[in-house]
């Protein structure tokens, strides 16, 4: 069983930066495909970034180039750097896992960047930290 815990939210001024940290136990993340997303008050979940276990990164065309993800292996920690925040970047983040076995590996392979609201039901996902950007 993988157990997800992430950290690192809060409220900010737009154009900050905030770190996300998704602290794993239980299994190796780095086998995992591995996913940032976040839910909107009144909206669906949608997904900002994936890495998948060779190394692979994909994110959401509003945060490209201000979002990075990154899996420090050691640590079996993944991370959400996020830069120029946005009042629209206001969420709830979580992170989440799938097995190399399961159907929502195909996470990884990023054809949900065309449509970020896709569901995948990965195995495992944290509670969330939440993000407040006000402008």
């Amino acid at each position: 069983q993988v157990h997800l815990v992430e950290s690192g939210g809060g409220s900010i001024q737009s154009g900050e930066s905030l770190r996300l940290s998704c602290v794993a136990s239980g299994y190796a993340l780095r086998k995992y495909c591995m996913g940032w997303f976040r839910r909107a008050s009144g909206k669906s979940r949608e997904g900002i970034a994936g890495l998948d276990s060779d190394g692979r990164v994909t994110y959401a065309n509003d945060v490209k180039g201000r979002f990075t993800i990154s899996l420090d292996a050691a640590k079996n920690t993944l991370y959400l750097q996020m830069t120029d925040l946005k009042p629209e970047d206001t969420a709830n983040y979580h992170c989440g896992a799938a097995r190399p076995e399961s159907p929502a590996f195909g996470f990884c392979e990023g054809f949900w960047v065309h449509s970020p609201r896709t569901q995948y039901a990965m195995d495992y996902w944290g509670e969330g930290t939440q993000v407040t950007i006000s402008s």
